[in-house]
């Protein structure tokens, strides 16, 4: 996906950053070692195969001056320290990380490197997938996600604080957040930006029933999870982690709207009941929330495509919709 938020960086300055992170011995030369990978949104990321033939990914932030949304923010830290907390705390696969820079001496973004994993995505694989095969992974990844969202935080909010005893002020900043970030730019949603405060205001309360911060991954989708031989490899891109609800995940998202698909293995492999009426409702203003984040983050990363921008403002109509709003 072509996107302004990715720092694409010259050879020599590749070369620069592998002889940080891995010395000057193993700094690649000759033709053919480093590839750029498509398939993200937002970070660039190459897949650099050293002197030695050690394969490592590269990851490097958005350039300083490209504005991005709000909780975009210091994305690559964020991610940093997620990995901290899964490695230690669960056996979820997830990447190593073999050396992080924060300096901006080389470029003008935070960057780190982590072994490339030889595996396939899921998010790319999976419409070929028998369908009992794809239901096998979509079920040991709600195993995944139960494993992570077992990480109990100190408050609401951020990883790195400040953070909140009441997810409900969380959460409705969060979204507020998104819905300044689309006034800032003049984004178009096909409802007025204060009617979204209103259906949030109006169903806020479904909020106070969530008492414990745990930790979120927000982004576990298909094309997160690297998969091979009927297993999870790892899971990937966890810069938008934070504490708060499990709910919130986005393998939940399919009991509200069709388009996510059949959530039936994912909570089968969590282990989740069927939800409550109040659970429910707050899936309702997770998806509000997501679809907000969706067609506004099309106009920050100037997406030349349409596709997303008008496959999120159906979800958003419907999700609005389910919310009790039908009228404009």
């Amino acid at each position: 996906m072509e996107s302004i938020t990715k720092n694409r960086q010259s050879p020599d300055v590749l070369r620069a950053m592998v002889e940080r992170a891995y010395g000057p011995d193993r700094v690649p030369d000759g033709e053919g070692w480093v590839t750029e990978l498509g398939h993200g949104w937002f970070n660039v990321a190459y897949r650099i195969r050293l002197r030695d033939g050690y394969e490592a990914v590269l990851k490097i932030a958005p350039p300083s001056g490209v504005e991005v949304m709000t909780y975009e923010q210091g994305a690559m830290g964020i991610e940093l320290a997620a990995l901290d907390l899964i490695g230690r705390n669960t056996t979820v696969p997830v990447p190593q990380v073999d050396f992080a820079d924060r300096s901006r001496e080389l470029c003008d973004a935070d960057w780190f490197f982590m072994p490339f994993v030889d595996a396939d995505n899921l998010g790319i694989v999976g419409p070929e997938l028998p369908a009992q095969e794809l239901a096998a992974y979509k079920e040991q990844v709600g195993v995944a996600n139960r494993e992570i969202n077992s990480i109990r935080g100190a408050a609401f909010g951020p990883l790195a604080g400040p953070g909140d005893v009441s997810w409900r002020r969380v959460f409705t900043g969060i979204v507020e957040d998104v819905l300044a970030d689309g006034e800032r730019r003049g984004v178009e949603l096909g409802w007025s930006y204060d009617t979204m405060r209103e259906v949030l205001a109006e169903h806020a309360g479904s909020l106070e029933e969530v008492r414990e911060p745990r930790l979120v991954e927000w982004d576990l989708w298909d094309g997160n999870v690297m998969v091979r031989d009927g297993k999870i490899v790892c899971v990937i891109d966890h810069e938008r982690a934070f504490f708060g609800d499990p709910l919130i995940e986005v393998g939940f998202a399919g009991t509200q709207l069709a388009a996510f698909g059949d959530s039936t293995a994912f909570m089968r492999g969590y282990g989740h009941r069927p939800l409550t009426e109040t659970e429910a409702v707050r899936r309702r203003l997770y998806c509000l929330h997501l679809m907000l984040i969706m067609v506004i983050e099309t106009v920050y990363r100037r997406y030349t495509d349409t596709q997303q921008y008008d496959w999120a403002r159906e979800q958003l109509t419907e999700v609005m919709a389910l919310l009790g709003r039908t009228g404009r």
